[in-house]
């Protein structure tokens, strides 16, 4: 039924716009909010939008080669889908939703500490590649027994992510009484319930799903995690670069740092063992005001070398911006809210369908560059700025 829905759809902005249709307001803001004045966020976006394309006319048309090899591993797509905590609260069941939509269509996905489902149901879900984002919420002890599980469970990477120390400050959360909201107080929530009575068709899946979720992955004394007590716990429990020694003895495997902002933290990543990392600055969800990723993305390859992989997130809409990442040096991008609209709309119909678009863009912007096997972009097919 849901997917019957997706027949209009033609971009990743109409599923933004189904996703708005379907969410109360303040989950929709969740997602499609940023930090501050939203600076970042929309620097994300607009940073492709100023880069443009340099074809090779009169080239034959060829099938077109879209895979990548990451981490040893062979991917069909040079895009994962990017860790996005509380999924659940987009969809029931979000995040096994989305790591089944990526396994089949051959790609990888990420699975955020600060998921609502445990981590042994999502990658019991997927046939394809998962990799594990840890945050060190509730401490050393909690974090290595969560990493235990998904090195137990069969995740094939661990993901870290260094740019929280503290949560950022995301406006559209607070005016929608965010907090209010996942406190569970009735004299609290009434002021912000209309938005959850206009939209009836997200409460009833809501609640089938069991309602305000916890937190399985991160196991305090008292159970997982509530809801309400991230925030705080972010702050409580930010990763320095000498967590990364215990850290790798504990995962004893890939390890990808994400939240690489300058050529000094990735050269910092590089010395402390990474394996890749992750040009990112959350979405534009932290730091307001710091550079698009897209722009910080060269420096950073120019100071990682040859030594590790270089991934990118951050205002990936189409799949002309993949396309134009890997122009510039990137092995692979990461996806975060271009599918997670998509889930939002539809579940997993609708992450497949965020999945298609880019397929679809991507093979579509190759043949019009004349370049048919994304391991031969480079710079010389841009016009850049």
């Amino acid at each position: 039924m849901a997917a019957r829905g997706l027949g209009g759809v033609v971009n990743i902005d109409d599923l933004r716009t189904l996703a708005q249709r379907r969410l109360p307001r303040v989950v929709f803001d969740y997602v499609d909010g940023g930090a501050e004045a939203e600076i970042t966020m929309r620097a994300n976006v607009q940073a492709f939008e100023g880069v443009r394309f340099r074809p090779r006319s009169a080239v034959a048309n060829a099938p077109c080669n879209l895979r990548t090899t990451l981490l040893g591993r062979s991917f069909e797509l040079p895009f994962l889908l990017a860790p996005l905590g509380s999924s659940r609260m987009l969809y029931p069941r979000g995040e096994c939703a989305a790591a089944r939509a990526a396994g089949k269509a051959g790609t990888g996905y990420i699975l955020s500490t600060l998921s609502g489902c445990p981590l042994e149901d999502v990658k019991a879900s997927t046939l394809g590649r998962a990799w594990y984002q840890l945050y060190l919420v509730g401490g050393r002890s909690v974090a290595t027994a969560a990493i235990a599980r998904a090195r137990a469970a069969g995740f094939e990477a661990l993901v870290v992510t260094i740019d929280t120390p503290v949560a950022g400050m995301r406006e559209r959360d607070v005016r929608n009484g965010a907090k209010q909201l996942s406190s569970g107080k009735p004299l609290a929530i009434l002021p912000y319930a209309g938005q959850l009575l206009a939209r009836p068709r997200w409460v009833f899946d809501f609640l089938r799903d069991g309602g305000m979720m916890r937190f399985p992955n991160v196991v305090l004394d008292n159970g997982p995690m509530a809801y309400e007590d991230a925030g705080s716990a972010l702050g409580e429990s930010s990763v320095s670069w000498n967590d990364f020694e215990w850290i790798k003895a504990e995962w004893n495997g890939p390890v990808v740092v994400k939240g690489v902002q300058s050529r000094e933290d990735a050269e910092r990543a590089v010395e402390r063992g990474a394996d890749a990392i992750v040009v990112s600055n959350h979405g534009g969800r932290q730091l307001d005001g710091v550079p698009a990723t897209l722009h910080i993305l060269p420096d950073v390859i120019d100071a990682a070398g040859d030594r590790v992989e270089v991934l990118i997130d951050g205002g990936i809409r189409r799949g002309s911006d993949v396309v134009k990442a890997l122009c510039l040096g990137a092995r692979g991008v990461l996806i975060g809210r271009a599918y997670a609209y998509g889930l939002a709309a539809a579940g997993e119909a609708g992450v497949t369908k965020a999945i298609d678009i880019l397929r679809a863009d991507i093979v579509r912007t190759l043949n019009l560059l004349g370049c048919h096997d994304i391991a031969a972009l480079d710079r010389s097919f841009l016009v850049t700025p």
